[in-house]
């Protein structure tokens, strides 16, 4: 049974990932490596919180609940006494590796340890356990507390035991699950939506239309909620970039070659609305 469960990474996924599990119930241990990002993400769920009170969602006495369950650690060595571990970090398969490779000597024997990594292998992550069989991808879209998808990734080596212990506790979160069933880059949504992203920065990059132009074409033409600048901003313009060389890397074709432009934005810095710039500017 499930009553703790271990989320490395504070960031937005991690942060996220923590709330909606503390929300139905579930004690957190919340880990990062400065005390400062773990302060950082606890005061962002709180005003996720204040969100959800604002629209009557949410009670203060259950914000109050929410929270307490949520402890911070920068040790990952604390992980010895979670039940399920979920792994939030960057999306770089050097890091993700490094941490798997920590988690597997720390967690108990027998608990499964889940990447919400948005593209690379779980087959090769699992490769760095000693449990293969009870590693899984478990990928959360972001804003976690409002998306409800939960992208489900089956290494060559995960068993049909763990498959279905991850899918139910994503159902128990009130996520829909939808199994990738082949271990490919990008799976399912990064396989088509990162393209697109990919394909607009380059209808910029060509002169072919500005920023506002190619989002309200697509939103209007299209009915996306949301143009594809205004979400490469949102999810991260280094996240697309390391999805889509990802993507490229493991394909091997060049139709999945990253924008010029992307790259150059991500060497400036201007990586969306987490630094204030990327196709939009925030700081205004």
């Amino acid at each position: 049974m499930i009553k703790c469960v271990g989320v490395v990474g504070s960031g937005q996924m991690g942060s996220g990932i923590a709330q909606v599990l503390a929300a139905k119930g579930y004690q957190v241990l919340l880990n990062d490596i400065s005390a400062e990002a773990l302060d950082k993400a606890v005061a962002g769920i709180a005003k996720s919180c204040d969100r959800f009170i604002k629209k009557e969602k949410m009670t203060e006495e259950q914000k109050s609940e929410l929270l307490g369950k949520i402890k911070t650690t920068t040790k990952i060595e604390d992980f010895s006494e979670v039940d399920f571990a979920i792994e939030a970090a960057t999306e770089r398969m050097d890091l993700k590796l490094k941490i798997f490779e920590k988690l597997d000597e720390v967690v108990p024997a027998g608990k499964i340890l889940c990447s919400n990594t948005s593209s690379i292998s779980i087959t090769k992550i699992a490769a760095v356990t000693k449990r293969p069989e009870l590693v899984a991808g478990m990928h959360f879209m972001n804003p976690v507390p409002l998306m409800k998808l939960v992208e489900g990734i089956r290494g060559i080596q995960t068993s049909d035991e763990t498959f279905k212990a991850v899918r139910a506790l994503s159902e128990d979160l009130g996520k829909v699950f939808v199994e990738s069933v082949k271990d490919m880059p990008g799976f399912i949504v990064n396989r088509i939506l990162m393209p697109m992203i990919n394909e607009a920065v380059y209808t910029l990059h060509e002169g072919i239309a500005s920023v506002e132009a190619i989002d309200e074409a697509m939103k209007l033409g299209t009915n996306q909620p949301m143009g594809p600048l205004t979400l490469a901003d949102f999810i991260g313009l280094d996240t697309c970039l390391a999805i889509m060389n990802v993507l490229h890397e493991g394909l091997g074709d060049s139709k999945y070659r990253a924008c010029p432009l992307l790259v150059k934005y991500v060497e400036a810095g201007w990586l969306g609305r987490k630094t204030g710039r990327g196709f939009y500017n925030y700081e205004a």
